[in-house]
């Protein structure tokens, strides 16, 4: 039974997926991790991927860019396809001084600029938040590799390019915000709303407060760390 924008079968997907943003990285986790792997979707191009990691079913599958994106990926994924965790994981910008390049960040709960919310509670404010046992799981697995980890408010924002030179960020930072990402806040509120866990994982791949960044080969070689402690996270007991 496809949807509209996914064209997996019943029991095609496993009921705990990763979700990158993009499918080529979706493609890569896949083909790295996973074995007995097999494509299950590739509707508009956004792959999607199922397979086994240490004896557990996962899937893989991309997000797209921006809550619209991850929040119709997310509702299609609960309501047609089972999904019971979904760990997003991605890359984010800093936005406080302390955080270094290629630091983990587990996003306990997200900020946002998106009126999405906004409209879907008749002008209320809602504060979506992460599932506490995937965290603390996710933050156990980090701490045993030795990984610096940041937990806390992040903030999803609609925004990649802002229009003034004096970034609206630094409010956020004053509140103790500690990156900038893209689609958290969508994900755990579709989450909430079907009941399921949720999780974003992110890793700092450039400081707002400094202007370092890595390149994208790094990003790409680098952030395995990030990928394995997804992986165990999303399959935990």
């Amino acid at each position: 039974m496809a949807t509209p924008h996914i064209s997996a079968e019943p029991g095609d997907i496993a009921p705990r997926i990763l979700m990158p943003g993009d499918p080529l990285r979706a493609k890569k986790i896949a083909e790295t991790y996973l074995d007995q792997l097999r494509q299950v979707t590739d509707v508009r191009n956004m792959l999607g991927f199922t397979g086994m990691w240490k004896g557990h079913e996962v899937s893989v599958m991309g997000s797209g860019m921006g809550i619209p994106s991850i929040s119709i990926y997310a509702e299609e994924l609960c309501r047609f396809y089972g999904a019971r965790r979904i760990i997003r994981v991605g890359t984010c910008g800093a936005i406080q001084e302390h955080m270094a390049i290629r630091d983990l960040v587990i996003a306990l709960s997200a900020c946002t600029d998106s009126h999405i919310n906004g409209g879907r509670f008749a002008g209320g404010t809602y504060a979506p938040t992460a599932d506490f046992q995937l965290a603390l799981h996710a933050y156990h697995y980090a701490a045993e590799r030795g990984i610096a980890v940041h937990t806390g408010t992040v903030v999803s924002t609609d925004v990649f390019y802002p229009h003034e030179q004096d970034l609206p960020f630094r409010i956020w930072a004053d509140y103790g915000a500690l990156c900038l990402e893209m689609e958290a806040a969508g994900l755990y509120t579709i989450a909430a709303k079907h009941k399921i866990q949720a999780l974003t994982l992110l890793t700092v791949s450039d400081s707002l407060v400094t202007s370092e960044q890595d390149d994208a080969k790094k990003r790409e070689s680098s952030y395995t760390d990030m990928m394995e402690i997804a992986l165990d996270t999303v399959i935990a007991e």
